[in-house]
């Protein structure tokens, strides 16, 4: 149990390193090297099998990592986890990461000022890099798939949704390249950070969720004393 315990952890820093150096590498190949070897390569392989079908697939994945779908997909499930009692910790968690994370999201592009690919397929508004669909959407669909992780024990069931979730998150940042609304640098560049931010802000939340814990506790072990101090007078 130690032992798996160990090697989960393990794994989650080897994750968070990662995703830090990946964001900073396409950082330094688009902006220090300013390297399109990676992006021409990307828009040439979606190119080849490009399908009005598919554009339309394509059009439906991406609502879901769209600001209005995490907009309101974000309120609506920290809404359904704040009606149970247990679960209302899960609604900050939800709540504060999708916040946090378009927040420096939004600051990156402005900082970063690459403008969009001229090929898109649809307008759209704002810069480019990192792509927030990837960013933000991976942290929202990360965190769910971090909840399914978590709390269920089944393991088929647990594997199989967190396999489905993982595919979905790859498949919405798929869908920029495809609609070449976004670089695969920052799709790449915003995986990265938001992989990075989750796994950040879900350990600070555990710790704060620890501190009200304990908080909690010792004003119940107070009343207690007050009591039983009480009775005895």
């Amino acid at each position: 149990m130690v032992a798996a315990l160990s090697i989960q952890v393990l794994l989650i820093w080897l994750v968070f390193v990662g995703c830090a150096l990946l964001f900073f590498w396409m950082v330094t190949k688009v902006f220090v090297e300013q390297e399109k070897a990676l992006d021409q390569a990307a828009f040439a392989f979606v190119g080849d099998f490009t399908t009005p079908e598919l554009t339309d697939a394509m059009y439906f994945v991406t609502f879901f990592g769209s600001k209005y779908f995490l907009i309101f997909g974000s309120l609506g499930l920290a809404l359904f986890f704040f009606i149970f009692q247990k679960w209302r910790f899960y609604a900050l968690k939800i709540i504060s990461i999708a916040a946090t994370t378009t927040l420096f999201n939004q600051t990156m592009k402005w900082l970063f000022g690459r403008p969009r690919p001229e090929t898109a397929f649809l307008e759209q508004g704002g810069n480019s890099f990192p792509s927030g669909h990837a960013m933000i959407g991976g942290a929202f669909w990360g965190l769910l798939l971090y909840l399914i992780w978590t709390n269920l024990e089944r393991g088929w069931l647990r594997w199989s949704l967190s396999a489905l979730f993982a595919i979905w998150i790859l498949l919405i940042g798929f869908s920029r390249v495809y609609l070449n609304v976004h670089y695969a640098s920052d799709v790449l560049a915003g995986w990265g950070a938001g992989f990075f931010w989750l796994i950040l802000a879900i350990n600070l939340l555990k710790k704060v969720q620890k501190r009200m814990g304990r908080k909690v506790e010792e004003e119940v072990s107070d009343e207690h004393i007050s009591e039983e101090a009480f009775q005895r007078e």
